[in-house]
């Protein structure tokens, strides 16, 4: 994988708070980090597709996941 899942990871644990407030937790983290990884693969699925091409090949692609 490319540092794609680290960036969105960072922004999840600053938009969470976690870096700040006590009152954040893990589970604020993880909630966030999920939001982030759909919305992520929302535009990159909303991108414009060759007749071939498949969505789920378009991510895998922008996060480095190999098959």
């Amino acid at each position: 994988m490319n540092s794609q899942i680290d960036d969105l990871y960072r922004q999840a644990r600053l938009d969470a708070g976690y870096e700040k407030d006590f009152e954040a937790t893990v589970q604020d983290v993880y909630q966030r980090f999920a939001e982030l990884i759909v919305q992520e693969c929302m535009k990159v699925s909303n991108r414009s597709l060759s007749k071939y091409e498949l969505p789920s090949d378009k991510i895998a692609e922008h996060f480095g996941v190999e098959e």
